[in-house]
């Protein structure tokens, strides 16, 4: 099955902020298509449980919050920010 994505506003506003600031703007697309790509296919599967329906994930340097919807097949992201391990 397959969920459709949707970042927030203010979540796409993060990404473009921290891609825009990055020393390494490879590394940041490289992390946002695997966030995609992992959050498309499995988001139940991928990242750690939250408080309520919320789920968080790590992808260096990167990091998401987001809900998934299983009923409408829909992942909202939140907020993005920067990680390191």
């Amino acid at each position: 099955m397959r969920f459709t994505v949707v970042y927030l506003p203010s979540a796409e506003r993060q990404l473009a902020a921290l891609w825009l600031s990055a020393a390494d703007q490879s590394a940041v697309t490289r992390a946002s298509d695997t966030i995609d790509r992992l959050l498309t296919s499995t988001p139940l599967i991928v990242g750690e449980s939250r408080v309520s329906n919320l789920r968080i994930l790590f992808e260096e340097p990167l990091a998401v919050l987001y809900d998934v919807r299983e009923a409408d097949h829909l992942v909202k992201v939140w907020a993005v920010w920067q990680w390191k391990a």
